[in-house]
């Protein structure tokens, strides 16, 4: 059999995991930084559990795992003949693997609130699946890095997480990165200005689509699902209204004078503005209010965010987030209001990738190999190997004792700095040598050197 790995994942050599753990550690860091503590869930869920929360296109991408022995016999066969896959999928699963970090914490939530001390502040740096068409900057498997506030409706928990952002970009030199904001209060005020409050998920999907198809894709697009075309030219000029933040939320705010949902709305994003401004704004990312983002997860009920690099679209955004009022309602708990953010691990490693950002020389490769000279030595280098470790020095032991040739251009290979040379008659003389590979010099110590010379040398480039 030919090996391969299924078409949306990726395997990673030693020195990717390596830079890949160097970005996770720069969220981690300021996730910590900012009071979030972390949690982990499964990889898995029951169906019903993640299933309705994610609207018709995200409930087609999730990966649902099939039941196994008797469960199998309750499959609905009827569904299947009359076409109805998703209802005949349902009745042959019971699980599916996590769509997002989001409704797994709303569950856990609930789940453990006894034990939790609002408002909960929570961070988790996971995997998850989605059963989407692998392109660019788009995977079925990949890792999400995500901080929630649950347990208080304050906007200055918005304001916490655009710092948040605003930290994490400054901390890994990326520059040119836009955090789009809008509301979702008003996207639904548009709605019904419109006429279109009974369609609102159909129309908040159709426009999320914007940076990918322009504002004509979108106009075609409502038109063609039956929008009236003379409403959506009233939307189309507030959506191309290139006024600064305020100017254009307070134009947007007359038109709907009177709208108690939709002042809300202009109001929050309005206390958000300003007060960011009051603490001296944001240093690394600039903040602009755009009426077209809609973020296609039907569980935001509030202030929404996407994280951009307008100078390098075709990567998509690298983060998003929003409030979300009800999400907790499904497991039974309600008033309980949450608002997260997510940092999309594997754009922002591109990014880093493509602008340079990333570390030439992680150093944590191992710095010393103790070369093999056969048995009657081996035990006395792994005495000494085990002392190198004490000290927090990477170390390892050439497990054979092959030519000393191939042993140095295994260190050679691995950019190993050191090789500690000990045969018989080192062993004899109770000393070693150790070699220097990049220098290709080599000094003589006695064995009883080794913890008052030797290895605080070694400590030095660890």
């Amino acid at each position: 059999m030919k090996p391969s790995i299924p078409k949306g994942t990726r395997d990673f050599i030693p020195y990717e995991v390596g830079l890949r753990n160097f970005v996770k550690e720069k969220i981690k860091f300021n996730f910590e930084l900012f009071g979030f503590e972390p949690i982990e869930t499964p990889s898995f869920e029951k169906l019903e559990t993640i299933t309705g929360k994610y609207g018709n296109d995200g409930e087609q991408l999730i990966f649902k795992i099939l039941s196994n022995g008797e469960k199998l016999s309750k499959a609905d066969l009827n569904s299947y003949e009359r076409k109805n896959y998703s209802k005949f999928a349902s009745s042959i699963s019971e699980k599916a693997l996590r769509y997002d970090l989001t409704v797994p914490f709303s569950r856990y939530v609930v789940q453990h609130q006894n034990e939790l001390t609002f408002p909960f502040k929570r961070y988790q740096l996971q995997t998850v699946w989605r059963a989407d068409r692998p392109q660019y900057g788009r995977f079925q498997e990949f890792l999400q890095c995500d901080a929630d506030i649950v347990g208080g409706n304050s906007l200055w928990q918005e304001i916490e997480l655009c710092m948040l952002y605003d930290r994490i970009i400054h901390d890994i030199g990326l520059k040119g990165v836009l955090l789009r904001i809008n509301n979702r209060k008003i996207l639904y005020g548009f709605s019904e200005l419109l006429g279109f409050e009974s369609r609102f998920v159909e129309f908040t999907t159709i426009l999320d689509k914007l940076d990918k198809i322009k504002f004509e894709g979108v106009k075609k697009e409502l038109i063609k699902q039956n929008f009236s075309e003379n409403k959506v030219q009233i939307l189309e000029e507030f959506i191309l209204d290139e006024g600064s933040n305020k100017s254009k939320l307070e134009r947007i705010k007359e038109v709907f004078e009177g709208s108690k949902i939709s002042s809300e709305g202009i109001n929050e994003l309005l206390f958000i503005i300003d007060n960011i401004e009051l603490i001296s704004g944001l240093e690394s990312i600039d903040l602009k209010f755009d009426l077209s983002l809609a973020r296609g997860l039907g569980y935001y009920t509030g202030s929404i965010f996407e994280l951009v690099i307008p100078n390098f679209p075709e990567i998509g955004s690298i983060g998003g987030g929003g409030r979300y009022d009800n999400l907790t309602e499904s497991f039974g708990k309600k008033n309980l209001s949450g608002v997260g953010i997510s940092v999309g691990f594997e754009r922002l490693y591109m990014v880093m990738q493509k602008f340079k950002l990333l570390p030439e020389d992680l150093n944590n490769k191992v710095n010393v190999l103790i070369a093999n000279f056969g048995k009657n030595t081996a035990l006395t280098c792994n005495s000494i190997l085990k002392k190198l470790r004490a000290n927090g020095i990477k170390s390892e032991f050439y497990p054979q004792d092959s030519k000393l040739k191939k042993q140095l251009s295994y260190a050679n290979t691995k950019k190993i700095e050191y090789v500690i040379l000990l045969g018989d008659e080192e062993l004899k003389n109770e000393e070693f040598i150790l070699k220097t590979m990049r220098e290709g010099t080599q000094t003589n110590f006695k064995i009883s050197q080794l913890e008052s010379i030797i290895i605080p040398k070694l400590g030095k480039i660890n």
